[in-house]
């Protein structure tokens, strides 16, 4: 791993680190604020794939979140990016409200699946549709495999358990693009003129947000808000630089010992 330099970026995860669902987490803007005021840069990185960028954007303005668009990165970006790289067709199990991130992209005759998360589209007779794509050679896409986020009336099922059980019917491995992929975090990086020795990613998901970003180098920062579970600390290792209440009491941190 580089040696550590000084820090220039933090990067964000949202749902369940400063917002559940239309609701801000306490403390959250101004949190923000303070940390704007330090001159980091900050990119906000998400796997949400409930709505769209422009959706999302609205969402979190509503929320009062001072966020361009142009910081938030999302992994149906980076999917977007490898269907454009790899010239197919999609089949998109994606949320009616995400499909505008797609917007342009060839879906007749498909020739590849890709999956977010699609509670509609989550039914036997289109899982099994994907299921013979996949036998026929479509590669299968994950936009992430999430287990399970935060709504809030209670814990929900992600993408992944549905991404795993086409991998076992088809003996098939998914392309991940999501969080916690390391192309996933240095794409997010890029353009910030930045390294992962000099970003922390502050997050919910002990796996998924704190252990994909210290597997790239950065440090990592988890949250108990969310879909946090007591003792999720304790399953990666190495251990989260920092485990803390909540995103404010992250950028606490950051503004006492790491600037």
């Amino acid at each position: 791993m580089a040696a550590r330099r000084a820090l220039k970026a933090v990067l964000v995860d949202l749902s369940g680190t400063i917002h559940v669902e239309d609701t801000a987490l306490p403390g959250a803007q101004e949190a923000l604020k303070r940390l704007r005021a330090a001159s980091l840069t900050v990119r906000f990185v998400t796997n949400t794939t409930k709505e769209s960028k422009r959706d999302l954007l609205a969402r979190l303005k509503k929320l009062e979140f001072d966020i361009s668009e142009d910081e938030i990165f999302t992994s149906m970006i980076a999917a977007r990016n490898l269907l454009e790289e790899k010239q197919v067709r999609p089949m998109l199990l994606v949320h009616d409200q995400a499909l505008a991130d797609f917007k342009g992209i060839q879906t007749r005759d498909p020739n590849a699946v890709v999956i977010g998360l699609a509670p509609e589209h989550f039914h036997y007779q289109t899982l099994n549709e994907a299921f013979r794509l996949i036998l026929n050679g479509a590669p299968l896409i994950a936009i992430h495999k999430s287990r399970y986020y935060k709504k809030t009336d209670g814990l929900a099922l992600g993408p992944g358990p549905f991404v795993t059980a086409l991998e076992y019917a088809t003996d098939t491995e998914a392309i991940v693009v999501g969080k916690p992929e390391k192309t996933f975090f240095l794409e997010a990086l890029r353009g910030t003129g930045c390294g992962p020795e000099e970003a922390v990613m502050i997050g919910d998901d002990y796996k998924v947000d704190v252990g994909g970003a210290q597997d790239v180098g950065m440090l990592g920062i988890l949250v108990k808000t969310g879909k946090y579970r007591p003792g999720d600390e304790e399953k990666i290792s190495p251990p989260p630089y920092l485990t803390c209440e909540s995103f404010h009491h992250a950028v606490d941190h950051i503004l006492q010992h790491l600037l």
